[in-house]
């Protein structure tokens, strides 16, 4: 049972993963539009760090799950 339980953090650990990096990208490219204010340049760029660090976070969560599921 706690094998399953596992996997199946694994797999919502790693679509966090992939959502967080998707929004980083998405963040990055609003921080480097010039057409976009100051504030939102901003923003996007410090929105993008806290997603880079979601993603890190989630990516170790699910690779701890994934070695234990495995385990």
């Amino acid at each position: 049972m706690e094998t399953i339980n596992n996997a199946a953090n694994y797999v919502g650990d790693k679509a966090s993963e992939l959502t967080s990096g998707a929004s980083k990208e998405a963040n990055k490219n609003v921080a480097k539009d010039s057409d976009a204010s100051i504030g939102t340049r901003a923003s996007a760029a410090k929105d993008a760090l806290g997603d880079k660090a979601d993603e890190t976070k989630n990516s170790a969560s699910a690779e701890g799950n994934k070695q234990a599921a495995t385990h």
